[in-house]
């Protein structure tokens, strides 16, 4: 029989190792969407030559690299426990002044401050309609979806290429790694964004404050925490990552066109929500999200690959793998987040 004194020792030690597994349940979905994607890595380079060779891995940054920075962006607001659907027609948005403007003369070390300051601008104006007027984050989102999408037509019907020397130079430029593999400037700026968003979102009082605020708002309003400073921020962050993934996406595409990002901000959340991040607001970390664009690019891959599979195979495995992660966090979850 165990001696009374040592009772509230054992109780101790119970609620510790409760605590610890509690602790660690909200690594599981990033570490899960991990797996996922080594699995499909391991299954690509069992089926095709060549598909684990370093320039392919590579390459997934490469081709990635603007929808690595809308995610980034939207990681922000999903965390905050809102949603913005805006991200792909600011992106069109960016990509259209990008091309307008240098088509009118416009210097390119100009053009580029331009069209931040636009995705910017839109993504404050949402966050102030949904923090000051109590718009519904999707309601606002939408209007700013059209809004930019309307604008995208406004400024030109057709496409404009985009043919200034510096956005070629630019687009040309490749930053030589070991084992004669190569990273593009694109990509290594997405790798960067990622890095200062993780250490905002971990290291600073702003993104902890993002955390408390989708975690519970009201209690995050009795911490004495700027809960409207917050909501204003992600959403003018989320803004400025889709502008800038615009002009990534110029220099990957050379183009300026109302049509570009036609529904990538439905892979940008999908790509958020397959990281890990909890839709509801209060868990999650931008590694997640990178890894499930990378994911996304994983499958987009293999398709190219196996060469007669039809693009939709990649919204079928992307819509699976996103039910698949819901059901994920419903399960791991803890209850105050449910």
């Amino acid at each position: 029989m165990t001696p009374p004194s040592t009772l509230p020792d054992l109780s101790a030690a119970v609620s510790r190792t409760r605590e610890a597994v509690e602790s660690r349940r909200r690594f599981i979905p990033v570490t899960m969407a991990g797996l996922v994607l080594v699995l499909l890595f391991a299954a690509g380079s069992a089926r095709y030559t060549g598909f684990l060779e370093p320039q392919v891995a590579l390459n997934l940054l490469v081709n990635n690299s603007f929808l690595i920075v809308l995610a980034v962006g939207v990681t922000f607001v999903i965390l905050s426990g809102g949603i913005d659907l805006s991200t792909g027609a600011v992106l069109a948005l960016s990509t259209m002044i990008c091309a307008w403007l240098l088509r009118e003369g416009w210097p390119p070390l100009l053009v580029i401050p331009v069209a931040l300051l636009a995705g910017t601008a839109i993504g404050l104006a949402q966050g102030c309609m949904i923090h000051f007027y109590g718009v519904q984050p999707f309601i606002a989102t939408l209007g700013g979806m059209f809004f930019a999408r309307g604008l995208c037509y406004l400024i030109s019907t057709e496409s404009i290429p985009i043919t200034d020397p510096l956005f070629g130079a630019l687009s040309q430029t490749r930053i030589p790694l070991p084992g004669g593999t190569s990273l593009s400037l694109g990509a290594a700026v997405a790798l960067a964004i990622a890095g200062v968003a993780a250490y905002v979102l971990h290291r600073t009082r702003f993104g902890r404050s993002v955390y408390a605020v989708g975690g519970s708002e009201s209690s995050a309003m009795l911490m004495g925490l700027a809960v409207g400073r917050v909501k204003v921020g992600v959403y003018t962050v989320s803004g400025f990552c889709a502008a800038l993934g615009g002009v990534l996406y110029t220099l990957y595409i050379a183009s300026g066109n109302s049509l570009h990002g036609l529904g990538m901000e439905l892979d940008a959340i999908a790509a958020v929500v397959i990281g890990g991040t909890l839709l509801t607001g209060g868990f999650g970390y931008v590694l997640g999200s990178v890894v499930g664009v990378l994911t996304l690019g994983t499958i987009q891959t293999i398709l190219v690959f196996e060469g007669t599979l039809s693009s939709w195979w990649t919204k079928i495995v992307a819509g699976a793998l996103l039910l698949v992660f819901i059901l994920l966090q419903r399960v791991l979850a803890p209850r105050s987040a449910r």
